[in-house]
Formats: C-alpha cells, sequence, structure tokens
C-alpha cells in the first residue's frame, strides 16, 4: 500500500504526519501498519492523544523530560521571558538568562569548568567539544593532536563529527566514506565481570585498553570523549565510576583532553547533577543538552576548562573559536533551564531521587524475576533490564512487539534491541510507579508469548 495516496482524501492528523513529515530514527513503511500516535496534550507523567487515550511517559521523550510535561513553573518562567526578549544574537551582545545560566552551572562544577559555549541540540555539542579539542591543540602548537578515543558502544550524536566517535553500527554503516575514523577503545560494561570478578575490574581492564592506544598514538590523540556511568544508545550499558577517575588520569598522563558527553546522563539522571562527580573528577570539556531545559526547547552547550578558554584568547582572529549557530543561547531555552535548575535547588530534587531509585526498582521486581530477563541493573534514575530470545527474527522484532504491547496498556516505552528500560520524569510517585512495573510486565509477558 503507498501510504502518501491512500492518506490523499484523509484529514486526520497521523494522515497528514504521514504526508509531509519524515519522522526521526523510523523506517517509515512501518507506519503503514503501525501509525504514529498523535498527541494533544501532556500533563505531568501523562501524553494524552487525540483520541482520548493517555500514555505514561516511561522513557521522559526520548529523556529530556524532568519535571513532568506542562510543568506550572517551567511554563510561567516562560511567559515571563515572552513578555521581555525572546532572542538576540550572541554574537557582540549578551543578556540575563544566558549569563545566569553560564553562572549557576560553573557553580555547580565548583567552578572547574567556567566557560559555557552554547548550540541548540547534544549533536551540536559534541561537535563544539571536538572541534574545541583540536583547535586547543593547534593554538598551543600542538597540530599533530588531532585523533580522538571513543569506546565501544558508544554514542554521541548523528552529526559527521559525532558519528565519527560513535561506535552504534545501525548509526554509522550508511555514512561510513563521510567519516574519519576514530579509535575505539573496549567497554567498561559491568555485564562483562566474570566470574570473581569485581565491575571495578572490569573498568581496570577497559582503561588498560585505553592507556594501549595512548601510548600506540602518542603525541596524536586530541581527546578522549566517554559518557559517564552509562552507554545510553548502547543499551544503558553501566560501568564503575573508577572509569571515569581512570580516565581523567590516564589524560593527564598522556597529554590528552578528556570529554564528558553527559547529554543523557546530566542533570541528575544518574544520581548527581552531573555524572562525572561520582568519580571525584571532572572533564576539561563537558556537554550538555536533553534534560537542561527541563525537556521544553532545544538547548545544548560545552563546559569548558580555563585551560580550554584561554587556548583561545588572543589578538588573532584566527585563533578564536569561530563557530556559530543562529540561535546560540537563546534567552527563552536559557529561561526554561534557570527555572529547571531552581526546582533542584528549591525541592531538593537529588535527594528525592535517591529516596525514590529504591521504590522504581522495587516496583519492577515482578519483571526482573521472569527467568528470560538477565542483567537488572540500575544507576540513579536509569532502570534496564536485559530480555533473552534465542530465536534471532523473534530478537529483531521484539523492540516493536514491546512498544506496541504498552502502548495498549497506557505506557510509552522505546526497548533498544532486547535492553528494556525506564527513564521516567522525576515527578512520577509510588502510586504511578507501581502501576507502571505491572503493566510494563504484563506487556513483556504478551511480546514474548508472541515470540
Amino acid at each position: 500500500m503507498n501510504t502518501a495516496t491512500h492518506c490523499d482524501t484523509d484529514t486526520s492528523l497521523v494522515a497528514r504526519s504521514l504526508r509531509s513529515v519524515w519522522h526521526p530514527c523510523t523506517q517509515m513503511r512501518r507506519h503503514e501498519s503501525a501509525p504514529p500516535i498523535a498527541i494533544a496534550q501532556a500533563h505531568g507523567v501523562w501524553l494524552h492523544d487525540s483520541q482520548g487515550r493517555r500514555y505514561l511517559d516511561a522513557i521522559s521523550s526520548w529523556w529530556v523530560n524532568l519535571f513532568g510535561h506542562t510543568n506550572a513553573r517551567i511554563n510561567a518562567a516562560l511567559v515571563d521571558q515572552l513578555g521581555k526578549l525572546e532572542h538576540a544574537m550572541l554574537a557582540g551582545f549578551t543578556h540575563e538568562p544566558v549569563v545566569a545560566l553560564s553562572e549557576q552551572l560553573s557553580a555547580l562544577t565548583g567552578h572547574a569548568l567556567g566557560h559555557c559555549f552554547y548550540a541548540s541540540d547534544g549533536a551540536s555539542a559534541v561537535e563544539i567539544a571536538l572541534k574545541m579539542s583540536v583547535h586547543a591543540w593547534r593554538n598551543a602548537g600542538q597540530a599533530d593532536k588531532n585523533q580522538f578515543i571513543c569506546i565501544a558502544g558508544g554514542y554521541h550524536g548523528e552529526t559527521v563529527g559525532a558519528l565519527a566517535v560513535t561506535d552504534t553500527p545501525l548509526f554509522r554503516q550508511a555514512y561510513e566514506a563521510m567519516l574519519r575514523p576514530a579509535h575505539i577503545a573496549a567497554s567498561p560494561d559491568a555485564r562483562q565481570a566474570q566470574p570473581g570478578e569485581s565491575v571495578a575490574d572490569v573498568a581496570a581492564r577497559a582503561l588498560a585498553d585505553v592507556e594501549r592506544l595512548l601510548t600506540q598514538h602518542e603525541g596524536r590523540i586530541a581527546a578522549v570523549i566517554v559518557e559517564p556511568l552509562v552507554q545510553c544508545a548502547a543499551g544503558m550499558v553501566m560501568h564503575d565510576p573508577s572509569y571515569v577517575r581512570g580516565l581523567r588520569a590516564l589524560c593527564d598522563a598522556h597529554g590528552a583532553h578528556l570529554i564528558a558527553d553527559e547529554i543523557a546522563v546530566g542533570c541528575g539522571r544518574t544520581g548527581s547533577f552531573f555524572a562525572c562527580e561520582q568519580a571525584g573528577v571532572w572533564p576539561d570539556l563537558l556537554c550538555l543538552s536533553k534534560g537542561i531545559s527541563g525537556g521544553y526547547l532545544p538547548l545544548s552547550l560545552v563546559m569548558a576548562s580555563e585551560s580550554i578558554y584561554q587556548a583561545f584568547y588572543d589578538d588573532d582572529v584566527r585563533r578564536g573559536f569561530l563557530h556559530s549557530h543562529s540561535y546560540t543561547g537563546n534567552p527563552l531555552a536559557c529561561r526554561a533551564a534557570l527555572e529547571t535548575l531552581a526546582i533542584f535547588a528549591d525541592e531538593d530534587v537529588l535527594a528525592r531521587n535517591l529516596a525514590f531509585a529504591p521504590v522504581l526498582a522495587q516496583a519492577m521486581q515482578p519483571l526482573a524475576q521472569e527467568p528470560y530477563v538477565r542483567h537488572v541493573r540500575q544507576t540513579g534514575m536509569i532502570w534496564a533490564c536485559d530480555v533473552v530470545i534465542d530465536d534471532a527474527q523473534a530478537a529483531a522484532t521484539f523492540p516493536r512487539r514491546l512498544a506496541a504491547e504498552a502502548a495498549r496498556r497506557e505506557l510509552l516505552v522505546r526497548p533498544i534491541g532486547t535492553t528494556i528500560y525506564l527513564m521516567p520524569p522525576y515527578v512520577l510517585n509510588a502510586q504511578q510507579a507501581h502501576w507502571l512495573g505491572q503493566q510494563l510486565h504484563q506487556a513483556v509477558l504478551a511480546a514474548m508469548e508472541a515470540t
């Protein structure tokens, strides 16, 4: 069936979308049999479609929403900002929201990272960090330092530079000809622990591989890039904080920058505001996006160390960081981020999440105890497990089956292969968590029965 032709006389929102919108990370032909859900409104943890059905947003709408949809505080802040300043270029100008946000974020690092450079999406932040690293070394007279080490299974975005340091074949393969190869180090995936091994032992083995690459390519590595504590797109692959601490030591020893991609794991997802805090170290460059605006508006940024900032501070314009986005430091997005930080402070969100994480784990216990479930794991407000399916075809279709069964039970989930994960908004309460656990368990049972 040709969807475009079939829908020519259909004026529903779904039909209009299929005629005009190319949806992300989607094989559009599948929407012939499984149309997208038309969302009309949202409140708290719930999305409501145009037919009046509701869906508990168990993945924070791709990991961005922190304090529920249509949050009253963020709404009010945006309404106030709309009456003052919607946008002004940041080249040659500045404004209160971007200055205040930069100051507050720097304070959260103890001023270890003190200069914020803004963009709109996570991949752009990664591009900025990669360019900053290479350009800083060039300005320091070390232009040969222009290569990167990334981690097996890591994901950093889908623009060309970010994709070059992403080790996710599904996203990379079609574009290999466009990409500059990076060096791929072993993953510190805690699931790799052998009998008698601790997760710290796994981290130590992975660090040895990074050291091997740094030694082999001495004088040519600009930076090592890592998703601290959780490699999300790889299937919520979790590792010991000692790995991040070890990366910091190796980068210092070999004269390389450390780039922390905290786009998905920052803003409290792992239990601390920045994931790097749990390792007791700071990177040279730290990327933030997703939750920083509370899930409201596109916003990303790179926080840089003083030494990197100083590498560009010069009278010569060619030594400046000549990178720009039209909406850099957008006042509305920054105001949403400022209110997000205010909610963290006023409501002691990190302490609340620390107390709530065991509640989420308990709610998932019926699913966790199924015989085909392996590697139940949790870091802060990220919970995950793997489902063992021996048949390759059944495993390949499992994500679609589970998503459909979950939607029938009023849940929004999006499995990564045979990995099931939850990353709910922080406003989820205990009653909703247990309901989520029950419905997800039933959805998994139904999806497994269909194998």
